[in-house]
Order: C-alpha cells, then structure tokens, then sequence
C-alpha cells in the first residue's frame, strides 16, 4: 500500500512510463529520456546518465546526460569498471556513495573537464536477462540530502523499466533492418536501387522525372558523376507504362568500339571471327521497354549515325546482316560532359543531340542538396552493417556536420565510399569524424550562401541553424523555442515549413 505523496507520484509515473513501453517502439531516444527524467525528478537528483555498455569493446557511452553539463557528458566514455558507473556495470550490483571523496571508485577527470562538482551517486544497473546492458547514475541529491534506500529502489525499478524499453527498441530495429534489407534485395534482385530523397530539390525533380515518364520522348539525363542518374532513368521507367518490359543497361565506355557495335545491335553467326553464333543486340533485348545509355558522351563517332537512325525510324541491322530489324524502344541516355562544347569540338553529332535531348533532365550535385546527406548516410550504414556484420549505431554529430560541409565532388557515390570506409575504420558505436577520409576542401559559409537568391539563401541559413539548436536542445521544442526567443508553436510551424527531420 503506498503510504506517502511521493509514492503515489512514483507509482503514477511509473504507470504512465509502463503504458508509453508497451504502444511504441519506435522512438528509443525519446522514450529512455522520458524514464529519465522522471526519475531524476521523483527521486531527486541535480543531474543524471544512462550509459549504455557496448559488447564489443566493453566500453560504457553516455546515451542520455540530463542536467547543466548533459550536452558536454555525451563527449565521454568510461572502461568497464571505471569509476561508479563502470564498477556497477562490472558487479551488476547497484551502489549508493554519499560522499564520493572517500570513495576510492570515484573518477573525477570528467568532472574536473568540464567544471561539474559532483557530491553524491546512486547507480543501478539495466539488466536483460540478468545481463547489463547499462547503468542509471543519480548525481547529487536535492538540497544536499543523502540518497536513501527507497530511492535506491525505485531506481532499479525505472531500470528495470528503461531495459525493457530498450530491449523492445532494439528488437523493432532488428526486424526495421531486416525489412529494409528485404525489400532492397527484392529491388537488387529485379535491378533497380532503393531511391532516397529528403530535399525540396530532389524530390521536385521526382515530380518532374513522374510527368516525362508518361511520354516516349527521349530523355538525356545530365549532371556530375556520382549524383545517380542511373537512378533517376530507373524512376522514369518504373512510372512509365513501358515499367513490365525490360529496362535495359549500355555503359557506352565501358566497352571498345567494336564490342559496343555488337553490344547495341547484335550480331550474326560469321560476323567477325569470335562470333560463333546469332546474338541478341541491347536494343533487342529493350523491344516494348527501356534502353538506357549511359556515359553516351563517349559513344564513337562511327557509331553516333546508326544510333541515330535506330532513334529515328526504329530499325537497324546487326552486324554482318542486311536484314533490317524493328524495335520499339524508348531511349533515356545520361552523361556527365557537356554535349555541346563536344560537337564544337567534332566529337558529338548534333543531329543526334538534339534527338536525345528532347526532355533534357538535369540531375543536382550532393554538395547543392545537403538535406539528403543525413538520409543516405543512414541508409548506406545499414547496408554496409548488413554486409560486414558489424554494429555501428550511427553517426555522431561531429561527423555529420563535417559531412554537411564537405564539397562532395564525388557525390552520392563517393558518400558511399565514405560510409564504406569509416564503418571499417570505426572502433565505437558511432562513426566519429576521425573516421571519416574526406579528401578535399570544406565549404565555407559563404560558399553555401553564394549564387543563390536570397530567399533561398535565407531559408538555407534557417534550416541550419534551427536544425542546429534542436539538436543542442536533444530536440525538445519547448527549450529549443526559449533559445530561440519564439512561441513553440511558431518553431513547430516553421520546422514543418522548412521541411525540418529529425
């Protein structure tokens, strides 16, 4: 029977906590601060952590810090059985230290560090099946009282609580990644890529490739190598009524002249001396669907005309026949040079140009949408945690924001790299900016704003910034919104204006 005001209140947010547990999942973060918070307020500590202990190198991460010096506490880690926190981990064995002064477990270089004068601990460990999976540390108790038995208690109680809420957390992730690794194997295995987009920019030219998908005009998708124009001719083709033939693929520079002869348009049995046999050209292949012709830029000069009359009239003749072939194939070509200066140079056939150039498409470099670069880092850490069997949980901050600054001349493809390297380079669970092998000069501030309007520079300069101080607040709009001197409400608005994620 609760026999005080206190309990009563405990017991409530223990029931309330319990109700959050068991309806979403989805949230870890959110719901392991809430536990937290309740109990630092119910059992009256300054300032407190949960640290969660990490297998594979049986270190402890500050997860949730609250308190004046929380933000600066996620810096650090502890080894297992250092101080407090670190022998609780290693007993599985809660402890009570009134005056940490005379308590030789005690390690004080991260207070010192960062100018925090710690009195007093309570630390309980988060058990899964008798395991620790971490610690809850209470820091100075209010009105510098002494932490009791009963809070002890209680503690482990909304331990107890926090295991449980992380176990399911894990588990719903576990089952998210298997999902998503599904369901890209599905479109691997049917050869398409999973397509990503969080930016205005990105998505605008979605909407675009949609409309110019219904057509059977040729497209000529141009933009920086790396920026995923395959990608986009894969859209245009999956929203076309074209989607249940065949999208077919030609790396026009792949392959030397008089292989990508054959390649396109096949070839008969005698040809040329290796071709032992009939064989079924790329356009062949295509007929009712999708031929896509990528790097066409390289495409000899020779072969520029009979690539022409096939756009034209839709027909051809293989090599070593004189039997003309019909095809119905819509053409999408894509290249990362500039056509033009190439048929001042003699290099590209105009006549050809304009044929492909019908719908031109032009493909954004990553450096011009850096909204995206959160999402496809997460989804290339999942891909590559899957493939090397590792466990990164994510990307701290200071990572990401060099990623954010960086000029990308690579683009989406060299981001891959990136997220490739660093899982292999990284020794924590988050992949830190020591991991990261970026190889060419940041941007600058100036350099994000410039050539822009000032409208989209000042949106641009919003974004960042208010994205910035919701992650300083661990994003609570409420504080962040006394930071910012504005309503909550006008924050929320403008977080859903700005097209803000977490």
């Amino acid at each position: 029977m609760l026999t005080s005001n206190i309990d009563a209140k405990r017991f409530e947010q223990l029931i309330e906590i319990n109700t959050l547990i068991n309806s979403n999942y989805t949230d870890a973060t959110s719901l392991l601060t809430r536990i937290i918070e309740s109990a630092t307020r119910l059992t009256g500590g300054e300032a407190s952590s949960l640290l969660l202990v990490n297998p594979e190198n049986n270190k402890l991460y500050f997860e949730i810090a609250l308190g004046s010096k929380g933000p600066e506490m996620k810096h650090f880690s502890l080894n297992m059985g250092e101080g407090i926190a670190g022998w609780v981990a290693e007993h599985n064995t809660s402890l009570i230290v009134n005056d940490v002064d005379d308590d030789k477990r005690f390690f004080s270089d991260i207070g010192k560090s960062i100018g925090f004068k710690t009195n007093s601990i309570l630390a309980v460990p988060m058990r899964v099946k008798d395991t620790c999976v971490g610690v809850i540390e209470l820091i100075n108790k209010t009105d510098k009282k002494l932490f009791t038995e009963e809070d002890r208690q209680w503690l482990e109680i909304f331990a107890t609580q926090a295991a449980i809420a992380l176990q399911n957390a894990r588990s719903y992730q576990r089952v998210q990644e298997q999902i998503y690794l599904l369901q890209d194997q599905i479109k691997v295995g049917k050869g398409f890529h999973t397509f990503i987009a969080e930016s205005a920019s990105i998505k605008s030219k979605m909407e675009i490739a949609r409309k110019i998908a219904r057509t059977n005009s040729s497209v000529l998708i141009q933009g920086e190598s790396g920026v995923g124009k395959e990608l986009f001719a894969e859209q245009i083709h999956l929203h076309s009524n074209r989607r249940d033939k065949p999208l077919i693929r030609v790396n026009c520079a792949a392959l030397p002249e008089h292989l990508l002869e054959s390649e396109l348009f096949g070839h008969v049995k005698g040809a040329f001396t290796d071709a032992r046999s009939d064989r079924l050209g790329r356009f062949e292949l295509a007929d009712g669907g999708t031929l896509f012709l990528d790097e066409i830029g390289d495409i000899p000069v020779n072969l520029q005309a009979k690539l022409l009359r096939v756009i034209q009239h839709k027909v051809f003749e293989k090599v070593g026949s004189s039997e003309p072939t019909r095809v119905d194939v819509r053409i999408l070509a894509a290249t990362n040079k500039n056509l033009e200066d190439a048929i001042e140079a003699g290099e590209f056939r105009k006549d050809l140009y304009y044929r492909l150039n019908v719908l031109p498409f032009y493909v954004p470099s990553l450096r011009d949408r850096p909204e995206d670069i959160p999402a496809l880092a997460d989804f290339f850490l999942r891909k590559i945690n899957s493939e090397t069997k590792k466990q990164i949980h994510g990307i701290s901050s200071s990572a990401m924001e060099a990623m954010l600054s960086y000029q990308w001349p690579g683009n989406v493809r060299e981001l891959e790299n990136v997220i490739e390297r660093s899982v292999v380079m990284c020794n924590d669970k988050y992949i830190q900016k020591d991991d990261l092998i970026l190889t060419s000069v940041p941007v600058s501030d100036e350099d994000q704003y410039s050539e822009k309007p000032l409208k989209e520079a000042t949106t641009l300069f919003k974004r960042h910034f208010i994205r910035s101080v919701l992650e300083q607040h661990k994003w609570k709009q409420t504080d962040a919104a006394q930071a910012l001197g504005i309503q909550r409400t006008y924050l929320s608005r403008l977080i859903k204006e700005l097209d803000i994620r977490r």
